[in-house]
């Protein structure tokens, strides 16, 4: 497996939503030594709450430094999203990834996006990934750089994207192979499901944060690497990037409009479990890193199914309550 060697960037820091019994959800920054207040965030419930007012915040926030702010006892991290109005994933997105799926590399792809549902999908660090227990469902893991959108924006050029960028998360795209070709599909436009594929509960793990935009000089040189069990699967950079962060953003804006919030994944590097037939099981635990942007740590547990209780216990109660991932 190649190595793609960058430039190491310091550590800083990233917006939050963090969760105490005494104070609720709130915003708060996580940084090298743990989660830390924002005085200029205070009576902001959480990082999507921020994001709405983010063109006012933002030059505020520039001069913040973690390390002089109070530390956060006993607080636990939430997605720090919650919940997007949107969430745009950008498929066939990197070279490396193109050359392990179809064996060529040099395709020009034009930008290709599916959605996620938001509030069902959209999980924290330490949250569990819960996957159906038949195993021809072939689970898969991606992981991304996640652009979250700061400013709204419809049709937006390329050379102006910048500006509609409140900062970068991680994300990891659960994938199910099995159910996504169809084989009873009556017609071959009806021949994939995406929703089966992309869109089931907990699917779509985020964190630990938002690093605001101007932390992250250059969002196409950013190393990633996903593990599962402590076993690397992808090691690759975001120099891979077939259409850069900007191009996305512009290609994704003439379909929707861009709201304050949302969260646009930007594609996965090689090193998926499809092409060698590995896919997650109940037990495992999945974790990422891209750059200096933090780690998402998550577990998998099964779904259970005689009495229908597991997405209130996997997803519902479990997404207050996720432990903090470090850095």
């Amino acid at each position: 497996m190649a190595r793609h060697e960058s430039t190491p960037t310091l550590t800083t820091w990233s917006l939050v939503t963090a969760h105490t019994a005494d104070r609720g959800s709130f915003c708060a920054a996580l940084g090298e030594d743990g989660i830390r207040e924002v005085p200029a965030l205070r009576g902001y419930p959480g990082a999507f709450e921020a994001l709405q007012d983010w063109a006012a915040l933002a030059p505020g926030l520039r001069a913040y430094d973690p390390r002089e702010a109070a530390p956060v006892r006993g607080a636990r991290l939430l997605a720090p999203v919650r919940y997007p109005r949107t969430v745009l994933c950008s498929g066939a997105n990197y070279r490396d990834h193109l050359a392990e799926m179809t064996g060529d590399g040099a395709t020009r792809v034009r930008p290709f996006f599916f959605l996620k549902p938001p509030t069902t999908t959209v999980i924290g660090p330490d949250d569990p990934i819960v996957i159906p227990a038949d195993e021809s469902q072939k689970v898969d893991w991606e992981a991304e750089l996640a652009v979250v959108i700061g400013r709204a924006g419809r049709d937006i050029p390329t050379d102006r994207a910048a500006a509609h960028i409140a900062g970068y998360t991680i994300v990891n795209d659960i994938s199910a192979r099995g159910p996504h070709h169809r084989a009873d599909a009556f017609a071959e436009p009806f021949a994939w499901d995406w929703l089966a594929s992309k869109g089931q509960d907990t699917f779509c793990p985020t964190g630990p944060g938002v690093t605001p935009a101007w932390l992250v000089p250059d969002p196409h040189d950013l190393p990633i690497r996903l593990t599962v069990n402590g076993h690397e699967e992808q090691v690759s950079n975001t120099r891979e990037m077939i259409q850069s962060v900007p191009e996305l953003i512009a290609a994704a804006s003439t379909l929707i409009t861009l709201q304050p919030g949302d969260i646009l994944a930007t594609g996965t590097p090689a090193g998926v479990g499809l092409p060698r037939d590995r896919f997650l099981h109940p037990g495992d635990t999945v974790e990422i890193t891209i750059g200096h942007l933090g780690r998402l740590r998550n577990p998998v547990t099964a779904r259970e199914t005689a009495t229908g209780t597991a997405r209130e216990t996997a997803h519902g109660s479990a997404r207050d309550t996720a432990q903090g991932a470090s850095r």
